[in-house]
């Protein structure tokens, strides 16, 4: 009897958690190969032309540009079949140049929800209590009257949600579940009884900036939501709201927002997502008393890590198993990847 041909997921410099090599290794139709960061690119290129998966870093600033998913890196890998991004976005790779290529591309979606979500609405409680004005005061030695600092409760104010998501739904969850608040919704994606089940009220973008106490972003990057939050999106905003993105750099405008806090039309913000990660130390944002920053780590959590890493290596061991995986970014690609999998392979994907 002929022996199973493996499927070789390559992944670079390492994993963002043992549970992938742990899940990974219960599957032996896969194998999985560790391909080093700190030599020649050429031969990381050509470590890469020997696998049939790309278990791609998601962080576009950690990934060396020569490695990111586009028709460059596709051009040199003719015979790659599958990206899986490690975790829900997948700022690294081209969906569009995937599925030009014939590759699938899927990703971890809803796998660091609950990390995100809960770092999302840590920071729209600390941020209504003043928490990082207070510790910058008191750091300072500057620390005199508590009524200047006085905050705000999160119960029953407007949470306005942009995408409504598996991280949003979460968001929508806890601030309506153990806050009370109205939660508004703007998903072009989604009709207004889908965001309804989801726990949200159905409104345009402007409307949700007018209304919301609170603004959290929860959408992908793409051509649509790039600078979606610039200087006329601040201005229509409530005055005295806040800002909350664990989204995505980009999607808002640091120079806006900058100025927007700046002028006082809003109060505050919590910035997880950065153009640059990190950013520079003499970004004008780092230095505002009234704004937290994160290092793009609402998911970084033990838990969201661990189970975003499981269901990658579950997604590879479908394919290498001959299952068509779930969470596909470009199902529009799905024929001519059967048949390109076939081709290499020898059997068919169900």
């Amino acid at each position: 009897m002929t022996e199973l041909r493996r499927f070789r997921v390559g992944y670079l410099s390492h994993v963002p958690h043992q549970s992938f090599l742990d899940t990974a290794a219960e599957h032996p139709v896969m194998e999985v190969v560790r391909i080093p960061l700190d030599q020649p690119e050429e031969a990381v290129l050509a470590a890469l032309q020997g696998v049939d998966a790309y278990y791609c870093m998601a962080s576009r600033d950690e990934l060396p540009k020569r490695f990111h998913v586009g028709p460059e890196l596709l051009r040199d890998l003719p015979d790659l079949l599958m990206v899986g991004s490690t975790g829900a976005g997948y700022d690294t790779v081209n969906p569009k140049a995937c599925t030009e290529a014939g590759v699938l591309l899927v990703n971890q979606a809803g796998g660091n929800a609950e990390g995100v979500a809960e770092h999302a609405v840590g920071m729209m409680l600390a941020l209504l209590k003043r928490m990082p004005e207070a510790q910058a005061a008191m750091r300072a030695g500057q620390a005199k009257n508590r009524v200047a600092l006085m905050g705000r409760e999160l119960r029953g104010r407007t949470v306005g949600l942009v995408g409504i998501g598996h991280v949003g739904t979460r968001v929508a969850e806890i601030v309506r579940l153990a806050f009370s608040c109205p939660v508004l919704a703007c998903d072009p994606y989604l009709d207004a009884a889908t965001v309804a089940a989801r726990g949200a009220r159905k409104v345009e973008m402007e409307e949700l900036l007018a209304e919301s106490d609170v603004v959290s972003l929860h959408l992908p990057l793409s051509p649509e939501s790039r600078g979606l939050m610039n200087a006329e999106s601040f201005a229509k905003m409530r005055k005295g709201a806040i800002f909350v993105t664990t989204a995505r750099g980009n999607i808002h405008d640091e120079p806006a927002l900058h100025a927007a806090l700046a002028s006082g039309h809003i109060a505050a913000a919590g910035l997880d997502v950065w153009e640059q990660e990190p950013p520079p130390p003499s970004h004008p944002l780092l230095n505002m008393p009234n704004v937290i920053v994160t290092q793009h780590t609402a998911g970084v959590t033990h838990e969201s890590r661990s189970n975003i890493s499981r269901i990658a290596a579950l997604a590879f061991a479908d394919a290498a198993s001959g299952r068509m995986p779930p969470r596909i970014i470009n199902p529009e690609v799905v024929e001519r990847f059967r048949a390109r999998y076939e081709a290499k392979t020898g059997r068919p994907i169900a």
